[in-house]
Order: structure tokens, then C-alpha cells, then sequence
């Protein structure tokens, strides 16, 4: 799973003004994203507004991305929701050629307990051929998947072969460093928190500052990594405030106003998500 390992990015989806895909602005954002680094790139995750695009637009979405990287790097697909059954029959109905692994987020809205997640991704494993990670992200799911239930599904399942952690709960992400079995990645999930994670054994970060700042990012994450902590504490710091800004008024919007001051793509979310308040855009549009 080396392949995982480093910095990945959760891309957001570029819109026009009338909210269709921005596609010329997606190819700025795909070449912008190689370019500075990175070791993966993520299409599909939740910052890109994945619930709001229909299953057409998310293939033509992940086609030309593909297309664009041209195998540079790998691709990972995002592939959630909160019917199992039907997660799977839509897994089945996409062209997935080219795509190296699909990242799942735990159910949403149910509140499943900790054997339903575990049956939730028991079903996901034994019908996705390609390898899963898995993502627990409480703070939007409304439940929180235990390191107990995250090692449980690494020691059973030989393609489940990372997760996605941005509990917040450095405690969390100790026991699963600690239990897992060997070759289980764990990946930060969460920006401000991924120097603290990778010191304690994480393997990278999944990041949405990195849309805007890939290099700063691809800093932070490759230093940590070498256990260079001197300067992966420098790169931290100078993107602390970005990465505070950007999730303070919902998330893709705040760093869409980055990537539009940096002449990417539009300012555009699609609802029920809004632009970040006035204020908000000033401060950030000053700090980019």
C-alpha cells in the first residue's frame, strides 16, 4: 500500500456561474495538483460536493481526471452513503478502470452501532474488488467508528487496507497504531492535526488545504514523515491560519476563494452549501 502513503488530496469539483462542472477548470486544478507534489489524488471524497453531483457527473468527473493524469499518479475514488446495498450496485455500475483504490465514509444519518458499521463494511469488502479505506469522520457521519471496530475490520479483511481518521481524537488514532496489523495504513484526515498524527505513527495525510497549497502541504507531510519535526513544524504553522479559515465558514467553500484568487476556478458551490460570508472571503483572499 505504499502507494497510499504521502499526501493525497480530497479534490474539489470546479463550478460555472450557472453551477454545471467547470471542466477547463478542472484540468488547472488536476495539472496544478501534480505538479506541486502530490502522491495521490482523491476524486469524489465529500469536499467535493459529491452529494450534490449525479452518478453521470461523477463518472464524467473521474473520466477526466483520469485523463488528465495520464497514470502520473494514483486515484483514489470516493463511493459513500448510507444504504449498503445500494452503495454496492452503484459500485458495480461505474467504469472504476484506472482507479486504484475507493475511499468509503461511514454511514451518515443512521447512527449504525459499532457492529452495523462493522456489518456495513463486511458487505462493501466482500463485493468491491478493489481495496478500501475506510473513513470515520464522526463530526459529519453523527457517529464515530472505535479503534476496536477499525482494527476489527483490518484484521478481518485483507482489502480493507487503510482508514481515513479525522476524529479529532489523537487517543482514537493511538490505539489503532497501536492494534493494527501489519501493512494497515492509518492516514490524517484532518489538516491541523496531520504533524501530531504522523509523529504518533500515521502513514500521510488526505488534505484540502493541499488543493491550494500543495507544496507548503507536500512540505509539512514529507518532513513529518523523515521525522524532520523542525521543519515540518514551519510548514505547519505557515498553513495553521489557512487551514483554520478555510473550514470556519463550511467546507469546500473556503478554499474554493483561495483557488479563485489564485485564478483556478469560480468562487461557485452548488446548494445547499453557499459561499463563505463576505468577511470571511476578505481575511482569506489577504492570507493566500
Amino acid at each position: 500500500m505504499s502507494k497510499l502513503k504521502g499526501l493525497g488530496v480530497a479534490m474539489v469539483t470546479p463550478f460555472k456561474s450557472n453551477k454545471e462542472i467547470d471542466f477547463p477548470a478542472l484540468e488547472k486544478l488536476t495539472n496544478k495538483l501534480i505538479d506541486g507534489g502530490l502522491d495521490y489524488l482523491v476524486v469524489m471524497g465529500t469536499t467535493a460536493e459529491s452529494a450534490t453531483l449525479s452518478f453521470a457527473e461523477k463518472q464524467q468527473v473521474l473520466d477526466f481526471v483520469l485523463k488528465i493524469n495520464k497514470s502520473r499518479l494514483p486515484i483514489v475514488f470516493g463511493i459513500g452513503g448510507n444504504d449498503t446495498i445500494k452503495m454496492v450496485k452503484e459500485y458495480n455500475s461505474y467504469n472504476l478502470d484506472g482507479v486504484d483504490a475507493i475511499l468509503s465514509a461511514s454511514p451518515y444519518y443512521n447512527k449504525p452501532s459499532q457492529e452495523g458499521i462493522y456489518q456495513h463494511y463486511k458487505y462493501l469488502s466482500e463485493n468491491m474488488t478493489h481495496d478500501i479505506i475506510l473513513y470515520n469522520v464522526p463530526g459529519r457521519t453523527a457517529s464515530n467508528m472505535t479503534a476496536e471496530t477499525t482494527v476489527r475490520l483490518a484484521n478481518d479483511f485483507k482489502n480493507i487496507v487503510a482508514i481515513k481518521e479525522a476524529s479529532g481524537d489523537l487517543n482514537q488514532v493511538m490505539h489503532i497504531i497501536n492494534n493494527r496489523p501489519n501493512g494497515f495504513l492509518l492516514i490524517s484526515g484532518d489538516d491541523a492535526l496531520t504533524l501530531p498524527m504522523i509523529a504518533c505513527g500515521a502513514e500521510g495525510l488526505i488534505s484540502v488545504i493541499a488543493n491550494s497549497h500543495p507544496l507548503d502541504t507536500k512540505n509539512l507531510v514529507a518532513k513529518s514523515m523523515i521525522g524532520d519535526f523542525n521543519s515540518s513544524r514551519k510548514s505547519h504553522y505557515k498553513l495553521l491560519n489557512l487551514i483554520d479559515g478555510i473550514f470556519s465558514d463550511g467546507n469546500p467553500g473556503g478554499v474554493k476563494v483561495l483557488l479563485n484568487e489564485q485564478g483556478v476556478m469560480e468562487n461557485e458551490v452548488r446548494l445547499p452549501l453557499v459561499p463563505v460570508n463576505k468577511n470571511l472571503e476578505a481575511q482569506l483572499r489577504k492570507m493566500n
